[in-house]
């Protein structure tokens, strides 16, 4: 058989699963993702496409797949893959970051339309890309499955003033969004009569409902995992420290688009806090009920005893290989940025070859 690198042709049928990996040497891999410029230009502003991602990062990806011998081509959003499919062009596999835009389940579209043509694709599936993004919906599933996290309540438009059955302080945040959109020091809520105007005044900025969690006065911690099911590990955990710049209590918008100056990252082995070594096995537990693949973040935050829980997931972490958590700390555990991107593949690779 022809590997793609001598010219070959190995795609097959277009709905094919691709060849065995170890009798082809390059993989055609699209690029499915969503540029900040484009909708910059279109009239979004700078908060609604805090998401979207940067040309250097689309640079980077392609930079380093294309070292590991794959060829890449760029799709772009959604709509690019919708037309894009209906013209015929299939792909090996494709490396999806695109967030989406508009509605619950906008990370979800680009894993439902490859699902609908049969074309592997990194990171998790429509399912656990809609129950993630909505985060009540997310802390529910856990605590059915006794992964520790926070209390919760969802406050929808047009709910009665929130009660919620948990004292104070809280912490209220939009439901569905990332980046800390929506997120600031105003989301640390001291009493239950304020609720009312701080939960009106989200849910009017970002047209969706609110989460009301106690607010978690402990250390901050993202804990990095590649694989997928029982192949699954944990790359690192580092702990978020905040300067005296930052908004102080909230790892905010704010906070992390002005991470250089605001924000420190420490990553701390396991085996030298006990702390750290609890928190890894909640992340691990929520990555492994939840069945995220490939590669992604769990977010954590401790209680005013310490005890660490689960915040949230992230399982279509940003990629910016200087910016986003998730290359920042395998830099810090010594993975390079190549590592990465080859871990995540040859993970997305196992449910096609």
């Amino acid at each position: 058989m022809l590997s793609l690198a001598q010219g070959g042709s190995a795609l097959g049928s277009p709905c094919d699963p691709p060849p065995l990996a170890r009798f082809i040497m390059s993989f055609n891999i699209g690029l499915c993702f969503d540029l900040r410029s484009t909708y910059l230009a279109e009239g979004y502003s700078e908060e609604e496409c805090a998401e979207f991602d940067q040309e250097e990062t689309i640079v980077a990806l392609e930079t380093a797949l294309q070292r590991l011998g794959h060829r890449t081509e760029r799709i772009g959003h959604a709509r690019h893959l919708a037309a894009a499919l209906v013209a015929g062009r299939r792909w090996h596999l494709v490396f999806n970051i695109a967030e989406g835009l508009h509605g619950p389940g906008r990370e979800a579209q680009v894993p439902t339309l490859l699902d609908l043509y049969r074309i592997p694709y990194t990171f998790s599936d429509p399912l656990v890309m809609c129950l993630t993004l909505h985060k009540g919906m997310c802390k529910a599933v856990l605590r059915d499955a006794g992964v520790p996290t926070a209390a919760s309540l969802v406050v929808q438009k047009g709910d009665s003033p929130p009660q919620p059955a948990f004292p104070g302080p809280y912490f209220v945040k939009p439901v569905a969004e990332g980046t800390g959109k929506g997120v600031s020091a105003e989301s640390i809520v001291a009493g239950i009569e304020s609720l009312p105007r701080v939960c009106g005044h989200l849910i009017a900025q970002f047209q969706q409902p609110v989460l009301i969690e106690p607010f978690l006065p402990g250390r901050e911690f993202t804990t990095g995992i590649i694989g997928t099911g029982a192949e699954a590990e944990v790359l690192g955990t580092m702990e978020v420290l905040l300067n005296v710049q930052a908004e102080q209590g909230v790892y905010s918008y704010n906070n992390k688009e002005n991470w250089q100056s605001r924000v420190q990252y420490r990553l701390i082995r396991p085996e030298e806090d006990a702390v750290v070594a609890e928190a890894e096995a909640v992340a691990f537990a929520a990555w492994r009920v939840l069945g995220c693949r490939d590669g992604g973040r769990v977010d954590l935050r401790c209680s005013a005893a310490g005890q660490p829980l689960f915040m949230e997931v992230n399982p279509l972490a940003g990629l910016h290989p200087s910016h986003s958590d998730l290359p920042i700390l395998c830099g810090l555990a010594g993975i390079s940025y190549q590592d990465l991107i080859s871990r995540i593949v040859a993970s997305a690779l196992t449910r096609s070859v």
